[in-house]
């Protein structure tokens, strides 16, 4: 068994800056509201035909992950693309990244998990390559928000959170076991399905045919819906057993964790979680102030941000944990 080790990071995220004093004058909300309920004070929306779409953008981060890992294009055996903002209905974007790379017909894996997307994607391409099937996968998280939120004050509280933005990942085949992935751990509860939803078009409540025939311009099954106190309360709890979870099954401890990436969804649950672990500024890394809720993109936006900075090095014990819509969630264990 081979163990599968990140060899390549890039990131992409749009050139618009959109911050909360940008918003206030959207809707009724304002720069201390939001950063005291979220930390965020700008974030990233792609500018409508820029051609920033998901695919585009996660195409973008891939090209700099591949040059950084210093392999050839044709080197990818297989791709995997995490996203709740795919660019059509069907098919994902995986297929489109193939195609607007130039990758031989390799096969493309979509992932729909959200804000844990990225960790679940990562945890899939780490047992293709465990099993020796791969050697090199690219993985990309990459998502376009801002064309579906409502920009109104009855959306206030879900729209300020959100942003546009890709990152991508490229994993290699390790040979020695105690370097790379050391192990991912995922979990879901899908009871809580409806407390972070977008309903429609979906074929269980609203359907394309009945959003035609009812054009309702007041019909919010369009826009995400989140019960954002039920949300939080669950998300620190899991994070907190999901790491630790990982930390046991590696004879870790608290103390081992050289750098936490959390999934950039509030800047209060990840200083919750910091403070619970006892970490230090220096051993969590969070950049949501800046670029918002990128779902499926934070972790892999931060964690290349992270390593550009200096703030991961060989050796370190990094661990990656996220919490979403489902519920999902999950964790990954890396030695760099």
């Amino acid at each position: 068994m081979y163990n599968s080790k990140i060899i390549g990071l890039g990131h992409y995220v749009p050139d618009n800056v959109v911050t909360n004093d940008d918003l206030s004058k959207m809707m009724d909300t304002n720069d201390e509201w939001i950063q005291e309920r979220t930390g965020i004070k700008e974030r990233r929306w792609a500018i409508e035909n820029s051609g920033d779409t998901t695919s585009a953008m996660g195409v973008k981060a891939a090209k700099v992950a591949i040059e950084r890992a210093g392999i050839d294009k044709d080197d990818i055996d297989f791709i995997v693309f995490a996203t709740l903002s795919p660019d059509m209905y069907f098919p994902g974007p995986g297929v489109q990244v193939q195609h607007a790379l130039g990758i031989k017909t390799v096969g493309a894996l979509d992932v729909r998990n959200q804000c844990s997307g990225f960790i679940y994607a990562l945890s899939v391409a780490d047992q293709y390559i465990k099993t020796g099937m791969y050697k090199n996968i690219l993985v990309i998280g990459s998502e376009l928000h801002s064309h579906g939120l409502d920009k109104t004050t009855r959306g206030r509280g879900v729209t300020v959170i959100f942003g546009d933005g890709a990152g991508a990942a490229i994993l290699s085949r390790e040979e020695d076991n105690t370097k790379g992935i050391l192990s991912t751990h995922l979990h879901s509860q899908g009871e809580h399905a409806e407390e972070l939803v977008l309903v429609a078009p979906g074929m269980g409540k609203r359907w394309v045919n009945d959003i035609l025939r009812d054009n309702d311009p007041n019909d919010e099954s369009y826009f995400p819906h989140m019960n954002g106190q039920f949300v939080f309360k669950n998300a620190v709890v899991r994070f907190s057993e999901v790491i630790m979870e990982g930390l046991m099954q590696n004879n870790l401890q608290k103390e081992s964790i050289d750098m936490l990436i959390p999934h950039q969804a509030n800047l209060r649950i990840a200083q919750f979680i910091q403070k619970k672990f006892g970490l230090n500024d220096d051993q969590v890394f969070n950049n949501i102030q800046k670029y918002g809720n990128t779902t499926a993109a934070s972790i892999p936006i931060a964690l290349t941000e992270a390593w550009e900075e200096g703030k991961i090095k060989e050796g370190d014990v990094v661990v990656l944990a996220a919490f979403g819509s489902g519920f999902t969630w999950g964790s990954v264990i890396i030695k760099w």
